[in-house]
C-alpha cells in the first residue's frame, strides 16, 4: 500500500447514491492540488461511482478498501 498523508476525512456513512460522490466532490474542491481526501461510505454503489469519477477527472484514486460494512477511498486532488 502506498503511504500518504491524509489531509481531510469525509464520513459519508449512511448516505445513499449519489450523495457520497457529491460530498466528495465538494470536499475535493476545498483542497489544494496534491492533497489527499479519505472518504468513508456505506453505499455499495460508491465502488463504481468513485472509480468512474476518478477515471474521468484529473483526481487520482490512490487506493480503495472494502470492509464488512464500509468502503474507504483515498483520492489525491488533481
Amino acid at each position: 500500500m502506498q503511504e500518504c498523508k491524509i489531509d481531510e476525512v469525509l464520513d459519508a456513512s449512511g448516505l445513499n447514491c449519489p450523495l457520497p460522490l457529491l460530498k466528495a466532490k465538494q470536499a475535493l474542491n476545498k483542497l489544494a492540488r496534491g492533497q489527499v481526501l479519505k472518504v468513508i461510505a456505506t453505499d455499495v454503489g460508491s465502488v463504481r461511482d468513485f472509480k468512474a469519477f476518478t477515471d474521468q477527472s484529473d483526481h487520482e484514486l490512490l487506493n480503495s478498501f472494502i470492509g464488512e460494512s464500509e468502503y474507504t477511498y483515498l483520492i489525491r486532488r488533481g
